[in-house]
């Protein structure tokens, strides 16, 4: 029998199922064929995530009722791990981690392995990652900033993202405006980021503003919550955009419109990239601002552009390039779609994270 057919509880957040949220899918579908017997526990609401990670078959619990992870999720995720008699909690994110600690603590027999997709900032995530029995970092930029809060570096170890294109279910581009409210004749552009000072949505909604000065037939969606929502609409009224700027805190369409945009962008810091490693897969450039995912999967001048954070212009500009040279684009999506395949393997995220699991002991 496999070491591992202890239960395997997985907890996230209610994603949808890009970035973060398809790593998680593809993650749990992986090991699932792998023979371990996978649960997910869904630590708030929202997203599209679990209801995928059921319809392929998995055991899904959703233990949060409010958009962020609460002490209530914290403690139905205790008494889950009882209940499972887990072996090991894998979770996904800071506030996933400092609840696995928590859980760890009642359950100290059970293994506690901790995903991490953005560098550490703070001792108080540095203290919750020192808890747990193995780090799963995203980039050696990642495992790096784990290691100057603590970490021992033989805790550490770094699987890159793996991914498959996920070609939607094939609505149309006029269902997809109905649902979002679009303009089917209008250019489209997205960007899926949490909406928290680190994703810097400032440039974003700068950038909009400034592609609306020669381009008006644009149309921009966001996909994402946060406590950054209501000082972005605030924004986007001063700035005058508020019409060419959708923001959605979840949306289960986003593999089909990811079909039909011009390019993806991300402004700021965000796990895994956001959507670009999603976007790569299904053909789609992206122009990011420098950060460490976006220097991960980008190669900037051939599968997109990534941009330094100064002068603000060169965010815009970058992405103007792509509307006006659609050659470009198109040359650049079929060089992202070709990475994405060659660079990223499934495989070989899904066999890290369970060698990962299995050393944890």
């Amino acid at each position: 029998m496999h070491r591992a057919r202890q239960p395997l509880l997985i907890a996230v957040r209610g994603l949808d199922a890009v970035g973060i949220g398809r790593q998680v899918e593809l993650l749990a579908r992986g090991l699932a064929a792998d023979g371990r017997n996978v649960h997910v526990a869904v630590t708030s609401a929202g997203g599209s995530l679990a209801a995928r990670l059921r319809a392929a078959g998995l055991s899904v619990h959703e233990i949060g009722r409010r958009p962020v992870p609460d002490i209530a999720a914290t403690l139905r995720l205790v008494s889950l791990v009882r209940r499972l008699g887990a072996g090991t909690l894998l979770s996904f994110g800071r506030r996933q981690a400092a609840l696995a600690s928590m859980a760890r603590l009642v359950c100290p027999r059970m293994r506690t392995v901790a995903h991490v997709a953005m560098p550490v900032g703070s001792e108080r995530a540095g203290r919750a990652l020192r808890g747990v029995d193995r780090v799963v970092a995203a980039s050696e930029g990642v495992a790096d900033s784990c290691r100057l809060f603590g970490v021992r570096s033989d805790r550490i170890v770094t699987v890159i993202p793996g991914i498959v294109a996920d070609e939607g279910s094939g609505t149309a581009r006029a269902a997809i405006a109905a649902r979002l409210g679009l303009d089917p004749a209008c250019t489209w552009t997205l960007s899926v980021s949490p909406l928290v000072a680190e994703a810097r949505l400032e440039r974003l909604i700068w950038g909009i503003d400034q592609l609306g000065v020669v381009r008006k037939d644009m149309q921009h969606v966001l996909v994402g919550g946060g406590p950054q929502r209501r000082r972005l609409w605030r924004r986007a009224r001063v700035q005058q955009l508020a019409e060419r700027l959708f923001v959605v805190p979840h949306c289960d369409l986003l593999a089909d419109l990811l079909g039909q945009v011009t390019y993806v962008w991300q402004s700021g810091t965000t796990a895994c990239g956001g959507v670009i490693l999603d976007a790569m897969a299904r053909g789609v450039p992206a122009v990011a601002v420098a950060s460490d995912a976006a220097r991960q999967l980008v190669v900037s001048g051939e599968t997109g552009w990534i941009v330094p954070p100064l002068p603000e212009s060169e965010f815009p500009r970058r992405a103007f390039t792509l509307l006006e040279k659609p050659e470009e684009a198109a040359r650049f999506g079929a060089a992202a779609r070709l990475r994405a395949s060659e660079a990223f393997p499934v495989e070989r995220m899904v066999a890290g994270f369970a060698a990962a699991i299995d050393g944890a002991a």
